[in-house]
């Protein structure tokens, strides 16, 4: 059974950082793309960064240059570094992959709540 468990979110003042992890266990063969997801109060989900297995990013418009998307292969765990933030950033997270387990699937993790505010 394949799990994703984010960690690192919190309360953290305009213009702070945090750093998200999302770690992915279970039997897991290959691990494709990986993404970040956010989805505030009343707002649809969104995405935010995209990382390819070869290390190809992509960013929302939003939170370029503010924002890195990073992965160890390795470990199969992907990180989100987020840099001033701002309020408008506030909202769940939550992380996406497509993998190959027993079968090639995509799979979601339970969220990890990040607020900015003063």
């Amino acid at each position: 059974q394949v799990q994703l468990v984010e960690s690192g979110g919190g309360l953290v003042q305009p213009g702070g950082s945090l750093r998200l992890t999302c770690a992915a266990s279970g039997t897991i063969f290959s691990i494709y793309a990986m993404d970040w997801y956010r989805q505030a109060p009343g707002k649809q989900r969104e995405l935010v960064a995209r990382i390819t297995s070869g290390g190809t990013t992509d960013y929302a418009d939003s939170v370029k240059g503010r924002f890195t998307i990073s992965r160890d292969n390795a470990k199969n765990t992907m990180y989100l570094q987020m840099n001033s933030l701002k309020p408008e950033d506030t909202a769940v997270y939550y992380c996406h992959a497509d993998l190959h387990s027993t079968y090639r699937a995509a799979y979601w993790g339970q969220g990890t709540q990040v607020t900015v505010s003063s």
